[in-house]
């Protein structure tokens, strides 16, 4: 994958993968970079030297701003709609069936997708400048994809709000609503605690903890089809006219 399409590394080490990836535009995501997160949260998941996963982006500046804008703009297909919102789907599945915890670090915003990933993990470490918004509404598309995921970590009202007004919430809206374990004040406060609670979580039973992430999981068997079912849908509607005028006066 070229740099102007975004990246994404993994580091093994001491029990640990540290996944990373970073794209030139505030971390949005093209459909290449969904497809290489998703191998490697699979790689990490069948590696018997990797204990616990941390997911995190690269840079200063916004953790995740969502799905590429590029890419909207270029669908003129269903088809090829449904198979960019298919890597939203096929990386929520890698995270959610890994045997093993993913613990993500947000260090800043997250939009859309974003979101929906921060809700397909097990753990979440944030920011106090980590804000969340789910912006789908407003192009005219929903948040169908990520949807499931983050209405079963915050619960259906919180979720509803989010979907309809599509305001910004701050950090310590998203812990008290259960999408961040614990917000931070510094970058290196973050770090710090990342790494400590992977480290606690290496010494721990790797069986115990894949039956703790199954129950944690438990009930998301159908949907394969579930989140097949929303992509197609959102594919068809980044073809209206609506969200075509939308996503035309975006970045």
């Amino acid at each position: 994958m070229t740099a102007d399409n975004g990246t994404v590394t993994t580091t093994i080490g001491g029990g640990i993968a540290t996944i990373s990836f970073a794209h030139p535009k505030s971390n949005s995501l093209p459909g290449s970079l969904l497809a290489d997160l998703a191998a490697a949260v699979h790689a990490s998941g069948d590696d018997r030297t990797v204990r616990v996963i941390i997911l995190r982006s690269e840079g200063t500046g916004a953790f995740c701003a969502g799905a590429s804008f590029a890419e909207l703009k270029a669908i003129t297909d269903e088809g090829a709609g449904k198979k960019f919102f298919m890597g939203f789907a096929t990386l929520i599945l890698a995270m959610i069936r890994c045997p093993k915890f993913i613990v993500t670090r947000v260090h800043g915003k997250a939009v859309g997708g974003g979101v929906g990933i921060v809700a397909a993990s097990d753990y979440v470490l944030a920011t106090e400048v980590a804000s969340v918004r789910l912006s789908e509404l407003a192009v005219g598309i929903g948040p169908f994809v990520v949807g499931p995921c983050i209405e079963r970590k915050i619960g259906l009202a919180a979720f509803s709000a989010m979907a309809v007004d599509a305001d910004w919430r701050d950090a310590r809206w998203a812990e008290t609503h259960g999408l961040y374990a614990s917000i931070h004040q510094t970058i290196d406060e973050l770090d710090s605690t990342v790494a400590r609670i992977a480290q606690r979580l290496v010494t721990s039973n790797p069986d115990a903890m894949a039956g703790v992430k199954i129950g944690f999981w438990a009930g998301t068997e159908k949907w394969d089809e579930l989140l097949e079912a929303r992509a197609e849908s959102s594919g068809s509607l980044v073809l209206s006219d609506f969200a075509r005028d939308a996503i035309a006066g975006r970045g």
